[in-house]
């Protein structure tokens, strides 16, 4: 019989409930699977009784903060105007959890309450992409990333939503094996697992609010035309504006370049056509504007940690 490892959420007033439910279900079905309990959870929140999530569906919880069970993991759950909710009893619990040791992280917008706190300095965070002007507005000492989650840095953080599943499932392969995972994702129908590489992707008019129309035409150009990819300048060129210009709107808006963001442009493409069809991996990098495979294998285990062929055998 496999150790329990215990796992603490404190829940922000108007968390999300989606990363919630991403983040509790494929502990459950871990324990289920394996036919062990690998994991139990405590939620818990500054009102002690409750706490009500962005849908306002209400969810009861274990306890207070000054309750706060001995944990393995702690993680913030939060979710729209977190802003609203640092209060000085959570910040004196996350500092007094830390003082203890405990492993503490955040889902959702939960890294910025971990930045107040002053736990990131210095560090690589990941934070729900509606959050990224502010963020690094006002925590400019951080390292924001546009990864679905951060593992690897003494502060795990994940970017909500079904990033908040990826890192879930990527925990309890650390803790327990591939084999494991591959079946809660399974039981989870969640055949397009991410790692900690894959970028955040939403909408321009999402992402941006279409506050600069000439960023939201540069990613047009180079999303249409994926197969035979042009310069930053010829980009530039096409938008009348300077390359350097352009540079600066891709550093300001998306914490980037032109051409490293037309890569990662590239490379998602190519990795959800490993994924998704039956197309072989020379076809896909052409179709990807790689004319040469083995430049395109190389930049693509750079950026996922497999070659596109370990990549397509994920699915045979």
């Amino acid at each position: 019989m496999r150790q329990t490892r215990h796992i603490t959420f404190i829940l922000i007033e108007e968390f999300s409930h989606l990363a919630f439910s991403c983040a509790v279900e494929p502990l459950r079905i871990a324990n289920l699977v394996s036919e062990e309990k690998l994991y139990d959870w405590a939620l818990v929140s500054e009102e002690g009784a409750r706490a009500v999530c962005s849908n306002e569906v209400v969810t009861l919880v274990h306890g207070g903060l000054e309750t706060l069970p001995k944990t393995d993991q702690l993680f913030v759950l939060s979710g729209i105007h977190m802003r609203n909710h640092v209060t000085r009893p959570l910040l004196a619990t996350l500092r007094r959890e830390r003082a203890r040791g405990t492993p503490i992280g955040a889902l959702c917008s939960g890294a910025w309450l971990l930045a107040e706190a002053g736990f990131l300095d210095g560090m690589q965070a990941a934070i729900h992409w509606e959050y990224h002007d502010a963020f690094m507005e006002a925590f400019p000492e951080v390292n924001l990333v546009r990864s679905v989650f951060v593992a690897d840095e003494k502060h795990i953080t994940a970017s909500g939503g079904t990033a908040t599943a990826d890192l879930m499932l990527h925990l309890i392969e650390r803790d327990h094996g591939k084999e494991l995972a591959i079946a809660v994702a399974d039981q989870m129908v969640y055949n397009a697992v991410r790692n900690a590489t894959a970028k955040q992707r939403v909408s321009l008019q999402s992402r941006n609010g279409m506050r600069n129309a000439h960023l939201a035409r540069a990613i047009q150009i180079m999303q249409n035309c994926i197969e035979a990819p042009v310069s930053p300048s010829q980009i530039a060129e096409d938008l009348g504006i300077s390359t350097r210009q352009l540079e600066r709107l891709f550093g300001k808006y998306l914490n980037t370049s032109p051409k490293k963001y037309f890569m990662e442009l590239r490379l998602e493409r190519a990795q959800k056509l490993l994924l998704q069809t039956e197309a072989s991996v020379t076809e896909v990098a052409m179709a990807c504007g790689f004319e040469n495979p083995g430049h395109f294998s190389r930049v693509f285990r750079s950026s996922f940690g497999v070659t596109p062929h370990a990549q397509k055998n994920k699915i045979d």
